[in-house]
This record gives structure tokens, C-alpha cells and sequence, in this order.
């Protein structure tokens, strides 16, 4: 239990019966007239839907006890994904539907958080960038420039994503986990 005085950014709070859900933003408001409240954006953990929520100051509010561990990705086990803690050496299986998007940007070995809840993992954290190789993409023509257009290229995941039109097969890109955009290209 905690009050809403003790919110931060990336709590997790036990609502409605059982929803966890995420503090995104808060604000303490003390207005000139009546009592302090606080003003919270929440993230569904599950469904990633995001409501705003206000809370009267002080009251108590339900916090869950997430555990966030540094995981290594190791294999794909048919549609499951298994990772290895980097510090027991232990084996988790995760459903595609816990993993998500960042399916697309995982290669073995890759290190990611993941955070469980009572032993069930609850979704999968990136870093914000990750460097890839461009397994394929159409040759550029003669004229291509780095400020015009954009052409499809698959990269070794097998996700595909948009890259500027001098890009070839073979180079390391940097890639953006949240959004899918080239961020750029990785000097070796």
C-alpha cells in the first residue's frame, strides 16, 4: 500500500479488483479552493490502453510488486519464445500475445527486461534502439539521394520496415523499437 503522495513515473498499481496498471505521468494540484488532488495518466499493463485517473491527495492506493529482470532472448520454440535470466541461469517460455511487437527486433541472444508478476510474465521491455542488418532491399538507382523517398527493406528478423533509397543489402541500420523507423546507419 502507498499513497498517492508516493507516485512516480513507472509504478504499478492494483486497480479495479485486480488491473494492474502503469503510471505514466502524474501532477500534485493544490488549487486555490477546496483540497489537493492528484491528476495520473495510467497505462493498462495487459491491453496498453491509457486513461487519465484523478486521485484525492493522500488517499491509499493498492501497489503490485512487479519483479523487472534482465532476460537474454535465446530461441523460438514453434509460436513461443524462450529466454534465459542472466542471473539464475533459469528458462521461461513466453506467449507470442506477452511478447508483441518486439517480436520484430529480437535475434538470439539480445538482452531485454521482462516483467513478471506473481511467476507470469506480463510484457517484454526493449531498449529503445536496436542495430540490424538489412537481409534485403531493392538496389538503388543511379540519382538515389539521401533526402528523397523511401523504399521497403527486410531486415534479418524478418520485419520489414521503410529506409532511405541508398540503403543496400548487407548494411547495419539503427532501428527504433517503439515505432519501427530507421533512426539511421551503423558505422562497423
Amino acid at each position: 500500500m502507498a499513497t498517492t503522495n508516493d507516485l512516480k513515473n513507472g509504478l504499478v498499481l492494483k486497480l479495479d479488483g485486480d488491473q494492474l496498471w502503469t503510471v505514466v505521468e502524474f501532477q500534485h494540484v493544490k488549487p486555490g479552493k477546496g483540497p489537493a488532488f492528484v491528476r495520473t495518466k495510467l497505462k493498462h499493463v495487459l491491453s496498453g490502453k491509457v486513461v487519465d485517473k484523478t486521485f484525492n491527495a493522500g488517499v491509499k492506493v493498492e501497489t503490485a510488486n512487479v519483479d523487472k529482470r534482465g532476460m537474454q532472448f535465446s530461441y523460438k520454440d514453434g509460436t513461443d519464445f524462450v529466454f534465459m535470466d542472466t542471473e539464475t541461469y533459469d528458462q521461461i517460455t513466453i506467449t507470442p500475445e506477452v511478447v508483441g511487437d518486439a517480436a520484430n527486433f529480437l535475434l538470439e541472444g539480445f538482452e531485454a527486461v521482462v516483467a513478471m508478476y506473481e511467476g507470469a510474465p506480463l510484457y517484454i521491455e526493449l531498449p529503445a534502439s536496436v542495430e540490424l542488418v538489412i537481409e534485403y532491399t531493392e538496389p538503388g538507382v543511379q540519382g538515389d539521394r539521401s533526402t528523397g523517398g523511401s523504399k521497403p527493406a527486410r531486415l534479418e528478423t524478418g520485419h520489414e520496415i521503410g529506409v532511405p533509397l541508398f540503403i543496400t543489402t548487407g548494411e547495419k541500420v539503427k532501428v527504433d523499437t517503439r515505432t519501427g523507423d530507421y533512426l539511421g546507419r551503423v558505422n562497423s
